[in-house]
């Protein structure tokens, strides 16, 4: 592996602005990592080699002034569901193949303004609604740790081309924990945004999802946190074509005494021991620092669970609209999925008003504990397909979304961190902080990140 291929995105970055390596060579490192390794795990489905060898070239003949942008002559992937200009958003269905976006997303237009190049876009289920990645379109995505079990989804092509070299930094969203998914099963770190932290737009129809689009973030998805926070501090912002979108500053007080809420234990569900054992090293790290760590039950887990389910199919997940447009196994799965997390003692009404109180909830308990630490998936990855599967799909679903939804259906930030390995495995953590404090998130993913490296990238296994 080419040695640029193993640096992180404000690494290259810095190494570009200085003038030690050339944009050029960056974008030829990662693209001949893409032709060799992209074949044995489908993550990269167009590249973008051309177009990105002549924005290099570009970025080479720079002014210093555009040279110190904070991604200048950087590549970064797109999922394909993010509009990019002169190529289809195809949301994984062989129906939008040649769907071409009118404009580019702003967070794709804020990338290329922060001097960022893209080389790639990257593979994702059918409409981004799958814990796995595969598609009749693109075809499969293979965990690069072990081919047998899934990447996580939706962001599954992203996860595993950051986590095999082939890209720095991708753009991902997150509706149901679809940037940490992937970034749990494939061993980086993701950032699920606060709501409205990073404005949403599409220009392929329907350009707007409803009311499930309370739920629906883009976010950056890297090997660091130091490149999340970089990412987060571009991609954020108000933008007139997303009414939920606002401007809020980066960074807020530092309270005087830091508190960290570990979640080891969640009613009714085992978390996986890896998983455990990492969460508590977490805090024991935290606790070396001075940080006050306790043991605690989150928040009515399985309520917010209950409220999101039952907004989240207002989208018509499972129903005959999309029934044409996926496989028959998938649309099978959708519709299970529907009927499972649609709870019929809970009217839509209710359900808005129960997501008020707990975002009141929540917020009092992220008032006492600075951050708090949980699992990611309280299962390990699992094999291929299982969602799929009609016994024991809804099975590994709901087990795997219990820590997942907070963030979705109370807006909150949260960090999906790497923390090592374990039985050849990547092992990871999920810190959450209130409304608007990803810099909680970061200062406290930081911290554990220093002594709990993953040895990312690797080559597929």
């Amino acid at each position: 592996m080419d040695l640029l291929c193993t640096k992180s995105a404000t690494e290259l970055a810095e190494l570009i602005r200085s003038k030690k390596v050339s944009s050029k060579e960056v974008i030829e490192a990662h693209l001949a990592r893409i032709e060799e390794v992209n074949p044995q795990v489908n993550a990269v489905t167009l590249i973008l080699s051309e177009s990105a060898l002549i924005e290099a070239e570009k970025a080479d003949a720079s002014s210093e002034e555009e040279r110190n942008r904070p991604l200048h002559g950087v590549p970064f992937t797109v999922k394909e569901n993010i509009d990019l200009m002169g190529t289809p958003t195809t949301d994984g269905v062989p129906s939008r193949k040649n769907v071409m976006p009118k404009q580019n997303a702003p967070i794709v237009d804020r990338m290329v303004a922060a001097g960022a190049i893209p080389i790639g876009r990257t593979n994702l289920p059918e409409l981004g609604m799958r814990l796995d990645t595969d598609n009749p379109l693109r075809g499969r995505t293979f965990n690069p740790w072990d081919r047998t079990l899934t990447p996580g989804g939706s962001s599954g092509g992203e996860a595993a081309a950051i986590a095999t070299g082939m890209s720095p930094f991708g753009l991902g969203n997150d509706i149901g924990g679809s940037v940490r998914n992937p970034a749990y099963c494939c061993g980086i770190a993701s950032l699920k945004p606060s709501i409205g932290r990073v404005p949403f737009v599409s220009s392929i129809e329907p350009v707007d999802i409803g009311i499930p689009g309370l739920f629906l973030s883009d976010g950056p998805m890297a090997r660091s946190v130091n490149d999340l926070r970089i990412g987060l501090s571009v991609l954020s912002g108000r933008h007139l074509q997303d009414p939920q979108s606002l401007d809020v500053p980066l960074d807020g007080k530092i309270p005087d005494k830091l508190t960290a809420a570990l979640v080891v234990e969640i009613e009714g569900y085992e978390i996986a021991s890896s998983t455990r054992a990492e969460i508590k090293r977490a805090g024991r790290i935290l606790a070396d620092r001075g940080w006050r760590v306790e043991e605690v039950e989150a928040p009515e887990i399985e309520r917010v669970n209950e409220v999101w389910g039952k907004i989240i199919n207002i989208g018509g997940l499972g129903t005959e609209l999309i029934k044409d447009i996926v496989k028959p196994e998938t649309f099978a799965y959708f519709k299970q999925v529907g009927e499972i997390f649609d709870d019929p003692l809970l009217s839509l009404e209710e359900a808005i008003v129960e997501r008020r109180r707990l975002r009141r909830l929540w917020s009092a308990f992220l008032t006492d504990y600075t951050v708090c630490i949980g699992p990611t998936w309280t299962n390990l990855p699992w094999p291929i397909d299982t969602d799929l599967d009609p016994k024991e799909g809804i099975h590994a679903l709901r087990k795997s979304f219990q820590f997942i939804t907070p963030g979705n259906a109370l807006g909150l930030p949260s960090v999906a961190l790497p923390t090592g390995v374990s039985d050849r495995l990547p092992t990871g953590i999920q810190i959450y902080a209130d409304l608007y404090r990803e810099d909680l998130c970061f200062l406290a993913s930081e911290i554990i990140e220093r002594e709990s490296k993953c040895p990312t990238p690797i080559d597929p296994k």
